[in-house]
């Protein structure tokens, strides 16, 4: 298996690269800003390109590399466009099933892209472009940052994923809810869709897009411009789609999809994730015009009934052939449809009196040809109002009808009085007012009872436009409870602990719950007469932001490095399914999710999980959550935030989240000194040494970078800087012929030695030594503790002239081809360390002609050949330090 450690090598390789450079760098290498979010199994898609080579059009191989925040000193090789055995087990097995891939979009350009995103992806990903040519000149590799995110998004229908049927020209109202808990700026676009037999895609009906813009989809936009489709949200979560007219075209599968984006930090919008609500089969019931004359209707019924006794209502129809000709006809109460009769005779009545149907309450007949009755016993006081019959001719065709143009009655006024009576009834809100979560109790009670009772329990939402109250839940005479379809999968009941008296209560209620409650109570008398007695409650659950309270506060605001830090999130308020949220605020104010804390016990953790811990401590009405921080370090410095979101029904609510607490990482305190300021006069072309050495430091291990600074009166310039990995770098202003005579060495104390060669006039200032001192965070990160200067003064100067040659004059009689020496004695030297140049003159006359010259470096040069020629010798006496003594011809 392979592995990487941390290198410092191949970053410092280039600046070295650099010094020899002369020319301005040209190559640029450019990654996908960050931070990118992404959500589990969705589509990463990074883009990466390099610019400036001087063979642009040559196909270039990337390299993607990535470190992972729980090992930020380790790269991973994920993958390469040149080498097929560059990947780490980690990503091989994805990269052989076409998961993880690299594409080039063009010679210099490429887009990296992982299929199905887990979270241990969340990491720092690195592209570096393969240098093909011969020279580095410019930046090779560029980093963006991945976070990978639960996907939370929730989508869900209020009507049960059953068939529905309606008639053409019906109206069709549908409701949906879509939420997310991500804690980032998001934006959610909604949209209705309606997929057709026979077509490959569906098709939007209406859409809001994440800015916020409504728009019909094709084939919709004049209805929509006629008002007759549009969508309302009802709230933070509920999109109600709304169709005046059903067409026929409208047949098929309806549903409503939500898509969540994220803006990415250059602006551009990012689609995270996307789901579909369960689909709906929708009928539409074609019509047709029919050719013949009219039809007439009327209604007739008894203007005024008493409450509990029948309500008979006959729709009278008048048209041409009617014995041999199909009708539907529908009764209207206030304009609401609440039965209908079909063709063939099957009834259909509206979700409000379904359950009257199914106990016998409401029953519709044809009687005659032209003669239709609907039946209401026992008729209740909310069944006042106007009343109408609405029919449609049938036309049978291929064993299918087609429905032709409606024609209504004229409305009709029924007022149902109450009769004298002994029964009355009496409701108490007990939890009033209940908060969310909480189970919402209500009893009703009933006096003067004479016979046998039954109770209805029903609801008309305070979000509800409809003037008509939902029935909840019956308990018939004989016990035997009976809930309606919107609450089967509500946790409803009535009980009866007394003959007349009748306990409802609805559990885990939300503040859409609120409205008007209504008991009707209906006695049948052992004379086979019924009546009714009905009152209502107004029920006002409070919101769950005015219900959760939440406080964060920090132990301890300020800790050194190693230390724990302790964070504590108090969360007050009703026991309902609540989801928290511990993150941390980036430099540009986003945040980074910690951890999550799910409802059903889950948690889920992002890339840095080793550096903290959770605790809950539940403790009745509060919870009290523990984030510990373990061994902080100034990666973990920041602002915190806990938020909650309460998930009930299907539906994330998010509230507002908890104050920010700042945790504040110091280091702990130093013990670096340094040598004190001192003074060094040193000699011309002699060579220099300037100790700065550490006395005290604060730990065994410490690490230290180190500047030396030369100040002169022209101005301050940097000589060299030595890193924490002794790397040493010329400051820009030294010249590269400087840089062969001035070196830095590091031994042991640590003692951080210059020496500058055969040292110059323009090299004397004040030097000063720049320590810093690094020590290891708890992860393995050096950081800066501390950092102390010290300055040495340097003066260079030449040595004083003290050159001296002895000048005696003589006078000698030589033989022919005798030998004879002339001594030349240095009689005074300015140093010790002094060299010389000697040279040899003879004068001819006037004129003074060299004869040799003796150089400081031992050779010696005849200038007179004919010196040579006539036998002249030359001899040089003295020791290594070249003082001349005397010269023998």
């Amino acid at each position: 298996m392979k592995f990487s450690v941390f290198s410092p090598w191949r970053p410092f390789l280039l600046i070295s690269l650099g010094l020899f450079l002369l020319c301005e760098a040209q190559v640029n290498t450019e990654i996908q800003a960050g931070p990118l979010y992404r959500v589990v199994g969705s589509l990463l898609s990074i883009s990466c390109n390099a610019s400036g080579f001087s063979n642009p059009n040559s196909k270039k191989d990337f390299e993607i590399r990535m470190t992972d925040p729980a090992k930020p000193f380790q790269e991973i090789n994920v993958m390469s466009t040149s080498d097929s055995h560059f990947s780490y087990a980690r990503f091989s097995s994805r990269i052989q099933k076409n998961e993880i891939s690299i594409k080039h979009v063009d010679s210099n350009s490429i887009i990296f892209e992982i299929q199905y995103l887990q979270k241990e992806d969340d990491g720092e990903y690195e592209c570096t472009v393969v240098n093909p040519e011969y020279t580095y000149n410019g930046v090779y590799s560029a980093k963006t940052v991945v976070k990978v995110i639960d996907n939370s998004l929730s989508v869900t229908s209020s009507e049960p994923p059953t068939s529905l049927s309606y008639d053409e020209g019906e109206a069709l109202s549908l409701t949906c809810q879509a939420s997310t808990n991500t804690i980032q700026h998001v934006h959610l676009a909604f949209a209705w869709y309606l997929h057709k037999e026979g077509a490959q895609d569906a098709k939007p009906i209406i859409s809001l897009d994440r800015d916020f813009t409504l728009a019909p989809g094709e084939g919709f936009e004049r209805r929509y411009r006629d008002g007759a489709i549009r969508l309302d949200k009802l709230d933070e979560a509920t999109y109600k789609l709304n169709i005046a007219e059903l067409e026929q075209s409208d047949q098929g599968q309806i549903y409503c999809q939500a898509q969540e984006w994220i803006q990415d930090p250059d602006r551009s919008w990012y689609k995270i994730s996307q789901k579909d609500a369960e689909k709906i089969p929708l009928t539409v019931k074609a019509k047709v015009v029919t050719s013949m004359s009219a039809v007439q209707v009327s209604i007739s019924a008894q203007n005024a009934v008493q409450e509990g006794q029948e309500l008979l209502l006959s729709c009278g129809i008048n048209a041409q052939n009617l014995a041999k000709r199909f009708f539907s006809v529908a009764w209207l109460w206030n304009g609401i449809e609440v039965a209908k009769i079909g063709p063939t005779g099957i009834l259909t009545v509206r979700q409000e009196y379904i359950d009257r149907e199914r106990n016998g309450e409401l029953k519709a007949t044809r009687t005659l040809n032209n003669n239709y009755q609907l039946r209401i016993k026992p008729v209740k006081t909310t069944d006042k109002g106007s009343y109408s019959c609405r029919a449609w001719p049938e036309e049978r065709e291929d064993g299918n009808f087609n429905q032709g143009a409606a024609q209504d009655s004229q409305p009709m006024d029924i007022n149902i009085y109450t009769p004298e009576s002994g029964l009355s009834v009496k409701m108490e809100n007990v939890t009033q007012p209940p908060a969310p979560g909480e189970k919402l109790k209500l009893i009703c009670e009933a006096d003067g009872v004479k016979g046998q009772l039954s109770v209805t329990w029903k609801r008309k939402a305070s979000l509800s436009t409809s003037s008509l109250f939902a029935t909840i839940i019956s308990l018939n005479e004989n016990g035997v409870t009976d809930k309606a379809g919107a609450f089967t999968s509500r946790e409803v009941r009535v009980t009866r602990p007394t003959t007349n008296k009748f306990v409802f209560e609805l559990a885990d209620v939300t503040e859409l719950d609120s409205g008007t409650y209504e008991c009707t109570v209906s006695e049948t008398q052992p004379n086979g007469k019924t009546q009714s007695q009905t009152t209502n409650v107004n029920v006002n659950v409070k919101s769950i932001e005015s219900a959760v309270k939440m406080a964060l506060r920090n132990r301890e605001p300020t800790v050194t490095v190693g230390n724990d830090v302790q964070l504590m999130c108090k969360v007050s308020g009703p026991r309902v399914p609540m989801t928290l949220t511990w993150s941390k605020e980036t430099e540009d104010s986003n945040l980074n999710t910690i951890v999550v804390l799910y409802s059903n016990g889950s948690i889920s953790w992002s890339g840095d999980q080793y550096r903290y811990q959770v605790q809950v401590d539940n403790q009745g009405n509060t919870i009290m959550h523990n984030l510990k921080i373990l061994r902080a370090s100034h990666r973990e410095a920041g602002k915190y935030q806990c938020m909650v979101s309460v998930f009930q029904h299907n539906v994330y609510k998010k509230l507002s989240p908890s104050n920010l607490v700042n945790v504040q990482v110091h280091n702990p305190a130093s013990k670096l000194a340094i040598s004190s300021n001192h003074i060094i006069v040193q000699r011309i072309n002699t060579d220099i040494q300037i100790d700065c050495k550490v006395t005290s430091r604060t730990s065994e291990i410490s690490l230290y970078a180190v500047t030396w600074e030369l100040q002169q009166d022209a101005g301050n310039r940097t000589i060299l800087t030595s890193d924490l990995n002794g790397i040493i770098t010329f400051g820009k202003q030294i010249k590269e012929s400087d840089m062969k005579r001035i070196s830095m060495k590091h031994t042991d104390g640590p003692t951080f030695e210059l020496t500058i060669q055969q040292v110059r006039i323009l090299d004397k200032g004040i030097y000063m030594c720049k320590v810093e001192e690094y020590q290891q965070d708890p992860w393995g990160e050096w950081y800066l503790l501390s950092k102390k200067n010290s300055t040495t003064n340097v003066n260079v100067i030449e040595p004083e002239k003290k050159l001296s040659v002895g000048k005696e004059e003589a006078e000698m009689n030589i033989s022919i081809a005798e030998d004879f020496s002339i001594p030349c004695h240095i009689t005074q030297q300015s140093s010790n360390e002094s060299q010389f140049q000697v040279t040899w003159f003879r004068q001819q006359g006037t004129e003074d002609k060299t004869i040799f010259t003796v150089y400081r470096n031992s050779t010696l040069k005849a200038s007179d050949k004919n010196a040579v020629r006539s036998g002249f010798t030359l001899l040089v006496t003295g020791g290594r330090s070249m003082q001349w003594k005397s010269l023998e011809i």
